[in-house]
């Protein structure tokens, strides 16, 4: 008899520790964010994050992906909240029924980079659209991400304006990388190329080698961050309380001052603009 105790003794406590690991794995707190690669690269999360989790205890997740590929995971119910930068295709993704309401989170600008040589001599301009028909003009190397991110959208209405289809010099002067910023940072400092880029993504990126910024200060150039809680009447998976308090959180003081004080370099990478 006393062996038989002992035999069922050993399967039940084991049981109880995987009950014990598994109510404890139930008890985190969680959420996905779907983001972009200007965030992630910028190390603005690595700095935010840790100080909502240590506040609310909920461990966020970011999937860093081009705008377009984000705004796409979020429709797939692949993520709680959307954190982007192409006002118009968020404002699209709430008015489809997608996300539940857009808010203004903070802003930074785009620049153009290029190679100390300035082929399609632009560098201390501030007009990126003139640029732009320039570097054309020029047949200079010009490194497009091509991923239909956030950055990628701007560029591409930025060609427009100039009147000029960048795709006819495709394999040629007009390069798409098809990469995250700093993939194609990497691509222009190796080839010669200018791009255009984030100035968050600038300052953190480390083999600018004698690049340097040719066009910034054009208000058309201005770069502003949205965030969206997935509709969780669409994804019934969605984490709607976690997901709201962190929208709530960076939309509130602790996040705005948070974000206002992350720096590099001695340089502000994000200013925020939350409506109070």
């Amino acid at each position: 008899m006393l062996k038989k105790v002992l035999t069922w003794a050993a399967p039940i406590t084991l049981l109880g520790s995987v009950l014990l690991s598994t109510a404890s794995l139930a008890e985190e707190k969680s959420i996905l964010v779907q983001s972009t690669t200007s965030t992630a690269n910028s190390g603005l999360y690595d700095y935010l994050l840790p100080k909502f989790t240590a506040e609310t205890g909920i461990k966020v997740n970011v999937v860093a992906v081009g705008t377009g590929q984000a705004i796409k995971n979020a429709q797939n119910g692949d993520g709680d909240v959307l954190l982007v930068h192409a006002k118009p295709a968020e404002e699209k993704f709430v008015a489809e029924g997608w996300g539940v309401e857009r808010f203004d989170v903070m802003y930074n600008d785009f620049i153009i980079v290029g190679p100390p040589s300035d082929p399609a001599k632009v560098a201390g301009t501030r007009d990126a659209v003139a640029a732009l028909k320039a570097i054309a003009a020029s047949r200079s190397l010009f490194a497009s991400r091509g991923d239909n991110s956030g950055t990628n959208k701007k560029e591409i209405a930025l060609w427009k304006e100039a009147g000029i289809d960048p795709k006819t010099g495709s394999g040629d002067w007009y390069r798409e990388t098809g990469s995250g910023m700093g993939a194609t940072l990497n691509a222009s400092v190796g080839m010669g190329a200018y791009t255009l880029t984030d100035r968050g993504t600038w300052i953190s990126f480390k083999n600018k080698s004698d690049y340097r910024i040719a066009v910034e200060g054009d208000k058309g150039l201005f770069n502003q961050y949205g965030v969206i809680l997935v509709n969780p009447a669409r994804h019934p998976n969605v984490k709607q309380a976690e997901g709201q308090a962190f929208i709530d959180w960076i939309l509130g003081d602790q996040g705005q001052s948070a974000i206002a004080s992350y720096q590099l370099d001695g340089q502000q990478l994000f200013f925020p603009n939350a409506k109070k």
